[in-house]
């Protein structure tokens, strides 16, 4: 075998095995086109992994060649077949060995930064990952993507590298028929574009002048623009790269940077599929929530509904029941994605239905809920937790099967209301447990959350519980009449990453979920109840 002088480790698998399909060999060997300005060559890639993409001088090969001169001659039978140039007599395994080291040295440079793509799941993550990527193998410094995916398939998204909002804002301000990235965007959708290289824009005597002088303001001599296209994944949108001074890529470059792009754009197309699931379930998940909550006599109500990436089967509720009373309920369905939030919607409504019918009595809407679930998804369990509230009378009767306990917070107190061990609906060939009933004092609010708020704490059981408790506890008095201030002082306290939505002092909110410190993907549920 040939002993090339890099310490390199080439995994052979499908993108490798692509490049020399393709002839990367060839395109990588040749060198720049001749007569070329030296002021528009663009630097070498930079070292990846500790590999240096330059030629290696041939010297530093010669005892190499020597010893596997048969093997060089063999390869360079092999090199001739694909690339036709005359290759010198004299010389020729030394120049067979830099052209395999360059050749593999830019392969494994591709392996490394379509590995670091990959890594990139988000989808801003991501842009900025292919931003500078494609800096490095076309040598430039700044660059832009523009993703314009086809209607339905995910939103508009322009990021710039080394550029800020207002030199994006200002490169925008240039009819798209003047710049190469917007004659690409606006071509056929069926086709696949080719790249554009403006080398040196202040010589082209056909540029846009609105172009020129935003070219002027924003110090930029060349451009460089990418299609993000494929058969495959159709026309997803544009990457340019501005240089400083007039430049562009060589072939070499070129070619690297297109292999590239078509790995970027099948990425970029799973994340978008990926986001738009995403955002079809949280859609579906608010529709099965309530959209209001009521209004009862003697209590103020507010929740909030933070979605996590894996969420679904986190619910709560609140119902007006005869003769001014008020259901309330929350829980959790095992599993994640669509099967638990179809499950969460059936149980939700079968809760409603008991309550209505039986709702004085937890004990019984939860041991009827439990016999259905058994009946209908034997393969299935869930946490619930269920309270009758008559808030003329301050009194809250209420069941749990495997639910955390509410917590009841105000100026004079913040505690864990004490219930009864049970186990989760669907655990047990029958269920029940004993109802706890106790009465909150005038300015006390109920809060109501799932065992998820506690997960995404990232602590233990015990701490979690304690942060919570300390959390409710620190409200500020100014708040402790408005549920919704209490309920946004909870969360923020206790998940001090969390992205909170907006929402009115009586009504719910959605949003997503962005604790910080825990790698928890679960929704998170709190309903508060205030009594005056």
């Amino acid at each position: 075998m040939l002993d090339i002088p890099l310490r390199v480790r080439v995994d052979v698998d499908p993108l490798i095995a692509e490049q020399r399909d393709m002839g990367v060999c060839d395109a990588i060997g040749r060198n720049a086109p001749a007569g070329k300005p030296a002021g528009m060559s663009t630097p070498h890639l930079p070292k990846v992994a500790g590999i240096d993409s330059s030629t290696h001088d041939p010297e530093h090969t010669a005892a190499h060649t020597q010893a596997h001169a048969s093997a060089a001659f063999t390869a360079a039978e092999a090199l001739t077949a694909a690339d036709p140039s005359p290759v010198p007599a004299i010389g020729t395994g030394a120049l067979i060995q830099d052209r395999l080291a360059s050749w593999v040295s830019d392969l494994t440079t591709l392996h490394e930064l379509t590995e670091r793509l990959a890594r990139a799941a988000p989808l801003d993550d991501a842009l900025h990952e292919l931003l500078r990527a494609g800096a490095a193998l076309v040598g430039a410094r700044r660059g832009m993507v523009v993703l314009e995916p086809p209607e339905g398939r995910g939103p508009a998204i322009t990021t710039g590298l080394g550029l800020a909002h207002a030199d994006l804002g200002h490169i925008e301000t240039v009819p798209r028929s003047a710049t190469p990235h917007g004659r690409i965007l606006d071509g056929s959708p069926s086709s696949v574009p080719g790249a554009v290289a403006q080398a040196d824009l202040f010589r082209d005597e056909g540029l846009d002048p609105r172009l020129r002088e935003v070219a002027a303001r924003l110090g930029y001599a060349a451009s460089y623009a990418l299609p993000l296209a494929t058969q495959e994944a159709g026309k997803l949108g544009v990457a340019v790269w501005f240089y400083d001074e007039p430049a562009e890529p060589v072939e070499r470059q070129r070619h690297l940077v297109g292999l590239y792009g078509r790995y970027a754009t099948e990425h970029l197309a799973r994340l978008l599929e990926l986001d738009r699931a995403r955002r079809r379930l949280a859609t579906i998940t608010e529709e099965l929530l309530p959209s209001r909550l009521p209004r009862v006599p003697g209590v103020r109500l507010a929740a909030r509904h933070l979605r996590g990436p894996r969420g679904g089967g986190e619910w709560y509720d609140a119902l007006p029941l005869p003769e001014g009373a008020l259901g309330l309920a929350v829980g959790a369905v095992s599993g994640s994605g669509p099967s638990a939030l179809a499950a969460m919607g059936r149980l939700r409504a079968s809760l409603r239905a008991y309550a209505v019918m039986e709702g004085e009595d937890p004990v019984a809407v939860l041991s009827d809920l439990e016999l259905l679930l058994r009946l209908t998804e034997p393969a299935r369990s869930a946490t619930a937790l269920f309270a009758y509230c008559e808030p003329a009378l301050r009194k809250v009767v209420l069941a749990g099967a495997g639910h955390t306990p509410p917590l009841i917070t105000g100026t004079r107190r913040t505690e864990f209301v004490e219930t009864s061990l049970s186990a989760p609906l669907g655990m047990l060939a029958c269920w029940e447990a004993p109802s706890v009933e106790f009465s909150p004092a005038p300015g006390e609010t109920v809060l109501l959350y799932s065992d998820g708020l506690l997960r995404h704490t990232g602590d233990s059981m015990d701490r979690a519980f304690a942060r919570l408790h300390s959390a409710a506890a620190s409200v500020p008095r100014a708040l402790r009449d408005d549920p919704a201030a209490v309920v946004d002082h909870v969360l923020r306290t206790a998940l001090p990453g969390a992205s909170l939505p907006g929402a009115d002092a009586e009504g719910p909110g959605t949003g997503p979920s962005t604790a910080d410190g825990c790698g928890d993907t679960e929704d998170v549920v709190m309903l508060a109840a205030w009594f005056e």
